[in-house]
C-alpha cells in the first residue's frame, strides 16, 4: 500500500519493558507514535502493544506478556477504500501493514484521512496530549466511505449488471434441470412441497457462511492453512445445522404424510445441502478475493447459482434413485 508510512517502531517480543524503554530512549520513536508493534525472531508481526500498556507494565515483564496478541492488520494488496473500512470498523488510529509472511512494511493512521488525529492541550501540571473527538473524527470517515460507495447509476449497473447474469444463467439451468426430473416430480409430490424449504435453507446457509467469509477476508489473507481451517470450521457448523434441521423436517413429514423414505431423502437432503452451501459460502469469496475482485458485489449471485444447481442435483436425483 502506497500511503503507508515507514516510520514505525517494531520491538521483538523477548524484550522486556525496561529494556524496550531504554531502547526507545537510544534509537528514538517515529514521527507520530500511536501503537508499537512487537515481532517475533522472524520478524512477523505477533502483537500490539499500546503505549499505556508499556508504561504502566513492570520492569521485568517481557512485551509478550503484555501486548495484545490479537492484531487487525491491512494486507499490503489493501487499497485506500479498505483502509477506510478498517478505519470505521474498528475504530482505531493506526493499522499495520503486512506482506504476504505478515511482515510489517509500514503502518497507516488516521491522518491519511483527516489532518485532526489529536487535539494537544497543555495540562496544568502533566503536560500530556488528549485525544479529543474521536467520534466526530470516524464519523467523518464514515461520512467518506458513503461517498466512495455512493457511484452514478449508470456506474453502479456497469457494476453490478454482469454478475445478475449469474442469477440470469443459473435460473434457467435450474428450471432445466428440473424438467428433467418431470416423472419424479409427477410420481412423488411430497418431494415438490418440500423442494422450497430445501431450497431455502441452502441458500440460507450459503448467505451466512459468505458473510462471515467476507468479514474474515477484511483482516485475513487467503491461504491454504486459511482455507482449510476455516472449511473445517465451516462444515462442523453446516453439519450441525443440517442435523437440526434434518431432523425436524424429516418429523414433520412422517407427521403429517407417514411416508418414511420420502422424510428419509428430504433429511438428508437438507442436511447435504447443507454442507454444500457452506462449502461455496467460504470458497466464492475466497476465489473472488485471490482473484482481485470485489466479493462484496459478486460473491452473492455466484454463491446462490451454485447453491442453487447442487440442490436441485442432489435433490432430485437422490429422490429418483430412492422413492
Amino acid at each position: 500500500m502506497e500511503h503507508a508510512r515507514k516510520d514505525f517502531t517494531a520491538l521483538d517480543k523477548n524484550l522486556t519493558v525496561d529494556e524496550t524503554l531504554k531502547k526507545i530512549r537510544e534509537e528514538g520513536v517515529g514521527e507520530r507514535i500511536v501503537y508499537f508493534y512487537v515481532v517475533d525472531e522472524e520478524k512477523k508481526l505477533v502483537g500490539v502493544l499500546p503505549t499505556r500498556r508499556l508504561l504502566i507494565g513492570k520492569a521485568e515483564q517481557k512485551l509478550e506478556e503484555i501486548m495484545v496478541k490479537r492484531v487487525a492488520a491491512l494486507p499490503s494488496t489493501s487499497t485506500v477504500y479498505d483502509a477506510l473500512e478498517f478505519f470505521a470498523t474498528y475504530k482505531f488510529l493506526a493499522f499495520p501493514v503486512v506482506d504476504a509472511e505478515r511482515k510489517i512494511i509500514g503502518i497507516v493512521d488516521v491522518n491519511l484521512f483527516t489532518d485532526e488525529l489529536l487535539e494537544e492541550k497543555d495540562s496544568d501540571e502533566e503536560g500530556e496530549i488528549e485525544t479529543q473527538n474521536y467520534d466526530s473524527i470516524f464519523e467523518t470517515i464514515g461520512f467518506r466511505i458513503s461517498e466512495v460507495k455512493n457511484a452514478s447509476p449508470l456506474k453502479a449497473w456497469r457494476i453490478r449488471l454482469p454478475w445478475l447474469f449469474a442469477t440470469v444463467t443459473s435460473g434457467t439451468i435450474c428450471a432445466l434441470l428440473t424438467g428433467m426430473f418431470e416423472t419424479t416430480l409427477a410420481e412423488s409430490l411430497i418431494i415438490v412441497f418440500f423442494f422450497t424449504l430445501v431450497l431455502g435453507l441452502g441458500e440460507s446457509v450459503s448467505i451466512q457462511s459468505m458473510t462471515v467469509t467476507i468479514q474474515a477476508l477484511h483482516t485475513s489473507q487467503p491461504s491454504l492453512k486459511w482455507y482449510l481451517k476455516n472449511f473445517l470450521r465451516e462444515t462442523q457448523t453446516a453439519l450441525l445445522l443440517g442435523l437440526s434441521c434434518a431432523a425436524i423436517v424429516s418429523l414433520v413429514v412422517i407427521a403429517w404424510k407417514g411416508e418414511i423414505a420420502a422424510a428419509f431423502v428430504i433429511g438428508l437432503s437438507v442436511m447435504a445441502v447443507q454442507l454444500i452451501a457452506s462449502v461455496w459460502g467460504l470458497s466464492v469469496p475466497a476465489l473472488l478475493h485471490k482473484l482481485k475482485l470485489d466479493p462484496k458485489i459478486a460473491a452473492g449471485p455466484i454463491t446462490l447459482a451454485l447453491t442453487d444447481i447442487c440442490t436441485i442435483l442432489f435433490y432430485f436425483g437422490l429422490a429418483k434413485m430412492l422413492l
